[in-house]
């Protein structure tokens, strides 16, 4: 029996993952759960899994969630709040798998905390390396944490490596289903809605990360990513369009030959495989079928069209904390694309502009990364008036 704590369980990814618990309750046990502000979800998560102890963002949500709790049966958890209460639930000693499935940037410290504790992480907050991939790794190394990927692409490029040599990898090529706009210019992009971005045509994905996919930047900071897990120049790694999701990624080795991932579009593998490995765990998806499906086609991207992904590899080329200011330039102009007060094809434009700004700075220490994250942000709103 594995005890698992999900950090951001109420999100996709979390609640995703409270799907695989519930379908092998006798594989595994929820330890601790965190959440954001969801309450009404993380009281029913809390009546169905009972976990020992719970964290959320702040004391008022905290006081919400005392309140819902005082009407439910049978034992309650210990709640805590904040990032320090976050960060103990991280790294409870009871735990086994750490989830790490908070959105964005918040999830950094979080996930840090599990590795520091020798937790195996299933890693589904790309965030985290993209800021500080070098210090995750080595800390790491260093403690005994196995870092397992939950994006289904690092998912598909961890599973195809297993039982060979390094040496023998020639580069990988992340896949990417395009989002809702492939095909589009820039020009017939600059009037598009938030709803029409969130129409991700393969994904049930949080809002966040569906903008994401429909600028590419998922698929840059997947690059980022990349190259902090599997240790590989930015050369090493490409990326095609592939419209239907099916084959998750490739491993292309020294002799020519490739190894792909194949699946449906549903990040319950994934997830699966990060809980049970080095095991795999019966009927986690549904087979694909494979006489009835559509031809799988590839493209490159377009990157005049989606400038988002060229940014990432500049940032990733630049290095230092320029990939923590490329992260967080995007969510701050993310958010103001959803709040309706910047068009979507300015998020790219803000992100160059703070990126132009920034002189990169060595990125070995996290409160350098984190200045750098908050600096950005701030840059990044006094941009927003220049547009």
């Amino acid at each position: 029996m594995k005890n698992i704590v999900i950090l951001g369980s109420t999100g996709s990814i979390g609640t995703a993952t409270l799907q695989v618990v519930s379908a092998y309750p006798d594989r595994f046990r929820v330890a601790g759960l965190t959440a954001g502000r969801n309450v009404p979800l993380l009281l029913d998560q809390i009546s169905v899994f009972k976990p020992e102890v719970v964290a959320v963002p702040d004391d008022d949500t905290c006081a919400e969630l005392k309140k819902g709790l005082s009407s439910l049966t049978g034992p309650r958890p210990e709640v805590l709040y904040g990032v320090e209460g976050i960060c103990r639930v991280a790294e409870m000693t009871s735990a086994h798998v750490v989830i790490s499935a908070i959105v964005g940037s918040a999830g950094l410290l979080p996930t840090l905390c599990a590795v520091r504790s020798g937790k195996t992480v299933g890693l589904a907050n790309k965030e985290t390396l993209v800021m500080a991939g070098d210090i995750v790794m080595s800390e790491a190394a260093a403690c005994g944490s196995v870092i397992i990927p939950v994006d289904s692409e690092h998912s598909a490029v961890f599973q195809c490596l297993q039982g060979h040599e390094r040496k023998s990898l020639a580069r990988i090529i992340l896949t990417a289903s395009g989002g809702p706009f492939i095909g589009r210019t820039h020009e017939e992009m600059k009037d598009v809605t938030p709803d029409d971005a969130l129409k991700h045509p393969n994904w049930s994905m949080g809002r966040k990360i569906s903008i994401d996919s429909a600028t590419l930047m998922n698929k840059g900071l997947e690059v980022i990513e990349a190259c902090r897990l599997f240790d590989l120049p930015a050369q090493e790694i490409d990326v095609l369009i592939h419209p239907q999701s099916i084959i998750h990624s490739m491993v292309e080795f020294i002799d020519g030959s490739l190894l792909a991932q194949l699946s449906r579009p549903d990040m319950k593998g994934p997830i699966a495989y990060a809980l049970s490995w080095p095991e795999r765990l019966d009927s986690v998806m549904e087979a694909v079928p494979w006489a009835d499906l559509a031809p799988l086609t590839f493209q490159g991207p377009d990157r005049e069209a989606f400038p988002c992904l060229s940014l990432a590899y500049s940032a990733l080329e630049a290095g230092g904390t320029m990939p923590a200011v490329l992260n967080a330039s995007n969510e701050t102009a993310v958010q103001a694309f959803l709040d309706g007060i910047v068009r979507f094809t300015d998020i790219p434009a803000i992100i160059k502009k703070v990126m132009d700004s920034h002189a990169p700075q060595r990125a070995d220490d996290i409160a350098v990364i984190l200045e750098a994250d908050r600096w950005a942000r701030e840059e990044s709103k006094i941009r927003f008036a220049g547009l």
